[in-house]
């Protein structure tokens, strides 16, 4: 059944994404700034408004502004250190989080909306610092661990499980310990690759909802083991 508020994303959001992957320049963008507001901007913050308070019966703890800057990505590039000088995204994220301070380096529920696909979960898609030490040492320990490995199986075939990224076991932890693969992880999420035509449906916020909660088990045992640097 359609949810009564958020009915979908528009065809507005796909058109002004597929515009400014093809043409990505300042002088587009100026001519479509109306397309950029009907299509980015307005239907992201009526998503966030609808699914935020819903995403509280999943984790209490969640939290979001209907906002850019807040729980919308601006579309802006920080090309100051960066190679490729494309001045925007082709690309909508959207983040709910937990702990006092916004940030991504905390658990959370991410959707990212592109040209052709679309992408949401829960996790973390990057540690740094004492957050990767804290989730590697969770990792081997005897209890979290096997919470851990009942998180993955809760959330079952259908998701991908993300955040592979060294080819060996890090230096200090046994190559043949049972969780050993998992120490190669240098973040951890659960989610699903879908077209992008699907945020035009009406229920997508139901879907969406799915999506998160069956994915959930894997960013509660984050909250839970690891927590986050925003309320560290």
């Amino acid at each position: 059944m359609a949810n009564n508020g958020f009915g979908g994303f528009s065809a507005e959001t796909l058109q002004f994404l597929r515009g400014i992957d093809e043409r990505n320049t300042k002088e587009w963008f100026e001519q479509n700034r109306d397309l950029y507001d009907a299509g980015y901007v307005e239907p992201a913050k009526a998503f966030v408004e609808d699914i935020g308070p819903r995403l509280r019966k999943i984790s209490p703890g969640v939290q979001f502004e209907p906002r850019i800057n807040g729980s919308i990505g601006r579309i802006n590039r920080d090309v100051r250190f960066s190679k490729d000088k494309r001045p925007y995204k082709n690309h909508l994220d959207i983040w709910f989080w937990h702990g006092d301070r916004k940030g991504w380096d905390c658990p959370g529920f991410y959707l990212r909306i592109s040209p052709t696909r679309l992408f949401m979960g829960s996790g973390m898609h990057g540690f740094e610092g004492k957050l990767l030490d804290d989730f590697r040492r969770a990792v081997v320990a005897e209890g979290p661990g096997t919470r851990l490995m009942a998180a993955i199986n809760a959330v079952g075939g259908s998701y991908e499980i993300g955040g592979e990224t060294r080819k060996s076991v890090p230096r200090g932890f046994d190559p043949d310990h049972p969780r050993a693969r998992l120490l190669k992880f240098e973040g951890l999420y659960a989610g699903i690759d879908l077209p992008a035509a699907d945020a035009e449906a009406p229920d997508f916020v139901d879907q969406a909802l799915g999506h998160f909660a069956a994915t959930w088990p894997i960013g509660k045992w984050l909250l839970d083991e690891v927590g986050s640097a925003s309320s560290a």
